[in-house]
């Protein structure tokens, strides 16, 4: 479990996120929904220690905010949104990254290392272009590899911070579809931030819809994803009606005139 109390950022004195708490529990896949500026990504940010921030933030009774960074590796691995990978390196090479925190003092990978980035590899349909240079890879090929090194990285928390950008929609399926087998499967506590509401409607387990930095409700996508809620958070109105084919909750925006 991701035990987060009391988070607030601020940054040059403007606050952008204030005083959220929530949980994330194992075997769950918890959505972060709202608008751009919402702070989606800040509570990722700050749950991964990239910045500086407030409040508590747990998991097994440790405060993440008093290990180091390589201890911290150990409990959560983190998909960024931007794209930040070492064009050199091969596919193999930046996956195999992810037993980081696991190495030795010579940083030797064991075969053991090496049977994990293959298991990623193969989870993320990437195994096949694992000798290719990263700078070779396209915008969705890059973000499958982030996932795979993550998935290497073999931790009971794992944060995506828009995980479906660069994807096109086979892969945002497939992808989301992997999250959500890997949290009930392998009892991870999953955190994802995800500006497509219907696909947080039908992969995550509970929503938290954020605003102006606040946290504005957090349940089920059905307790959530509610026209009144999503149209005053989106300042759009909006109908929420039964998805026809697969159930729960469907947004639509109403017609613009």
């Amino acid at each position: 479990m991701l035990k987060i109390q009391s988070l607030s950022v601020s940054y040059h004195d403007h606050r952008v996120l204030h005083d959220v708490s929530f949980d994330v529990n194992s075997g769950e896949v918890l959505a972060l929904i709202g608008p751009n500026g919402a702070g989606k990504s800040t509570i990722i940010r700050a749950a991964s220690g990239v910045i500086p921030s407030t409040g508590y933030i747990r998991t097994n009774g440790d405060d993440f905010q008093s290990l180091t960074p390589l201890q911290r590796a150990r409990y959560l691995a983190v998909v960024p949104q931007a794209i930040s990978l070492p064009p050199a390196f091969t596919v193999w090479e930046t996956v195999l990254m992810g037993r980081t925190p696991y190495l030795g003092f010579l940083g030797h990978a064991s075969a053991h290392d090496e049977e994990l980035a293959r298991q990623a590899l193969s989870r993320v349909n990437a195994l096949a272009f694992a000798d290719r240079r990263v700078g070779e890879l396209s915008g969705g090929e890059a973000q499958r590899i982030l996932l795979a090194r993550a998935l290497c990285q073999s931790t009971p928390i794992l944060l995506l911070d828009e995980p479906t950008a660069h994807l096109d929609l086979q892969y945002q399926v497939s992808l989301l579809e992997l999250i959500h087998e890997l949290a009930h499967k392998e009892n991870l506590a999953v955190m994802v931030a995800l500006h497509d509401l219907n696909l947080a409607a039908h992969f995550a387990d509970r929503v938290a819809l954020l605003v102006g930095g606040n946290l504005k409700a957090i349940g089920t996508p059905r307790e959530v994803l509610t026209s009144e809620l999503i149209s005053q958070a989106y300042c759009l109105p909006v109908q929420v009606v039964e998805h026809p084919f697969l159930g729960g909750p469907l947004v639509l925006p109403e017609k613009m005139q």
